[in-house]
């Protein structure tokens, strides 16, 4: 049994990882997961969701199941967060959302409702891409491809070439886009090129995917939530995937949800119900620990404000953490141009250097980065940037 079954090559960040835990040298440096680290490398776990944690616990509720679709709570938290309570789609009552098993979970299941609502589309997604982008949507039977999205000259987006290449997709074509941070490059889109892009949408008719798996981390909560609500405002029909791992450092416990953008509130009623339906043939129902937690901390004003405060402070890390790499690489390697370090936001960012000068890093000097040069910013601390700092100098 199951011996025609091919072996599983494994994936390439966590391969990379396990090279790092192997190095025994004291300097190295990992720069390869996508987690976020405080200044003396732990990963936090936030006051507000142990305080929500101890909250629920203490009422003592039995461990029965979930609907489908999740807490009530949980949902109507998420529409707030992603669309903001003023958004007329929200008020109208015309966002169908469901708590998921993270982003990750969210992408599968509003694919699975896309391909069964239009199964000849085809979904094009950004170059370069978290690669498990494509194997999430091919796993829904959905075709994927490309559209040009990263510019190595600039190290910015390359935007009349996305622009070029969406504008010849045909009708009901579905697009993933990323409103913030992008995995894996940190470039985004200015709010000007949003607006474009927007009408572009709207003009070809394609079903956008908004995936934002990292709100909060790039300009703030309301800030990096820009392109959904100016999506919302401007009429257009979409899903939008949120996960909460990174700003609630709530990893393990699964969180996220999965928000339609529909006509009306029968609309998204009928969509709910197909979001229930593909959820039964998933996992049935969403887990209850780290939702009720999230629930209580978005419902909670007093931990909701506690929440705003540790976002606002991870992001001013990994902000410090750039402008202190660009500022030393400058006096390091003048010749060399680390301004993508400020330009770029979020949690990652393309450092654009050859596949030689990344094997260097990593067995001359212990600097472990992706073989793409994408960089996990937290993995810098106070101990370790000046280090990095001269180690990239030594390669460029």
């Amino acid at each position: 049994m199951f011996e025609h079954v091919a072996p599983y090559a494994g994936d390439p960040i966590f391969r990379i990882a396990a090279q790092y835990q192997a190095d025994q040298r004291e300097n190295k440096v990992n720069l390869t997961i996508g987690l976020y680290f405080e200044d003396d490398g732990s990963v936090p776990l936030l006051d507000c969701t142990q305080a929500a944690e101890k909250h629920w616990a203490a009422k003592k509720l039995p461990r029965t199941y979930l609907p489908m679709e999740g807490l009530d709570t949980y949902r109507d938290g998420v529409q707030r967060l992603v669309f903001g309570e003023q958004s007329e789609a929200y008020q109208s009552k015309r966002i169908a959302t469901i708590q998921t098993l993270g982003g990750t979970g969210a992408l599968k299941v509003g694919g699975d409702l896309l391909h069964e609502a239009y199964p000849d589309s085809q979904m094009w997604i950004s170059d370069p891409a978290w690669d498990n982008h494509h194997a999430i949507f091919g796993g829904c039977g959905i075709k994927t491809n490309k559209y040009r999205y990263f510019d190595a000259q600039t190290q910015g987006v390359d935007f009349e070439g996305m622009m070029a290449d969406l504008a010849q997709l045909p009708a009901q074509s579905f697009v993933l886009l990323h409103p913030c941070c992008h995995n894996p490059t940190g470039a985004d889109l200015s709010k000007e090129q949003w607006q474009q892009l927007i009408a572009l949408i709207k003009e070809k008719q394609l079903i956008p995917f908004l995936d934002m798996a990292y709100q909060g981390f790039g300009q703030g909560l309301d800030e990096d939530a820009y392109a959904v609500r100016a999506m919302a405002q401007a009429g257009v029909l979409f899903l939008v995937a949120n996960s909460f791992s990174k700003n609630f450092s709530y990893y393990s416990e699964r969180c996220g949800g999965l928000s339609v953008v529909c006509k009306d509130q029968a609309a998204a009623e009928r969509v709910l119900g197909q979001l229930n339906a593909w959820v039964r043939k998933n996992y049935s129902n969403p887990p209850s620990h780290g939702g009720h937690a999230i629930a209580t901390v978005l419902n909670t004003p007093e931990l909701y404000q506690g929440w705003v405060g540790a976002v606002d402070a991870m992001r001013a890390r990994i902000h410090t953490m750039r402008q202190t790499v660009y500022d030393r690489l400058t006096e390091l390697a003048p010749h060399y141009d680390a301004s993508y370090m400020i330009k770029q936001q979020g949690m990652f960012s393309y450092t654009g250097l050859s596949s030689e000068q990344i094997l260097r890093l990593r067995e001359e000097f212990g600097v472990y980065m992706l073989d793409s040069g994408r960089i996990s910013v937290p993995g810098l601390t106070t101990k370790n940037v000046e280090y990095y700092a001269k180690s990239l100098a030594a390669v460029v």
